[in-house]
């Protein structure tokens, strides 16, 4: 049995080898383009691949009923910008727990923390960029002023760190990037706000 959002569907799991054969089918044929499949559950276990092409190696004989739970692309784009204050916030505090440790001198923690923080405020940048070419109206002056002014602070990280001036680095954390960062919790309600008018139309 084949169940997708609590409708059974006509395909058989008997006209499959495996697992994979199945879900590439399923989201040709069961009208899921326009679709994010956020749960995969085998025989009532939620299933994700451990290992490269890891569906392959599931005969479809192996089990009895497969599962798929799915968002569209509106609502899932609407949990991200929900998500997106919330990462500000981490960055944010992220960035003064790395001031304060570099000016307390401990180099090694801090630079591990600023790590992940380059990280995610890369992603960050790059899923605000995805969300407003998708559902954005008209250009946004305040989010490229902010995104370039975030782009040139990671910049200047990497250059400070190159120099390894640890309270230069400090004085950029809390008093440009944090003051950055809060710049975008604007940008982001009204990207929310774009994205509930694309749900409503």
């Amino acid at each position: 049995m084949i169940v997708i959002d609590g409708r059974e569907s006509t395909l058989s799991l008997s006209n499959y080898d495996n697992l994979a054969e199945v879900l590439c089918t399923l989201l040709e044929e069961e009208g899921l383009e326009e679709r994010i499949v956020t749960d995969v559950l085998v025989d009532d276990k939620a299933f994700s691949e451990l290992y490269p092409h890891h569906a392959e190696d599931i005969e479809a004989a192996s089990f009895e009923r497969l599962e798929l739970r799915t968002v569209s692309l509106e609502e899932m784009a609407s949990d991200v910008a929900g998500e997106l204050p919330k990462v500000i916030g981490i960055l944010a505090q992220g960035a003064l727990r790395v001031s304060s440790l570099l000016r307390q001198v401990e180099i090694s923690e801090g630079l591990g923390v600023l790590q992940v923080i380059v990280g995610v405020t890369r992603e960050m940048l790059g899923t605000i960029q995805v969300l407003r070419n998708q559902y954005s109206s008209g250009v946004n002056h305040d989010l490229e002023e902010l995104s370039n002014t975030l782009g040139d602070l990671l910049g200047e990280i990497n250059e400070v760190l190159g120099n390894e001036d640890w309270m230069l680095l400090a004085d950029i954390l809390e008093y440009e990037y944090v003051p950055a960062c809060e710049g975008w919790y604007g940008i982001i309600s009204s990207l929310a706000e774009d994205i509930a008018s694309s749900k409503a139309a």
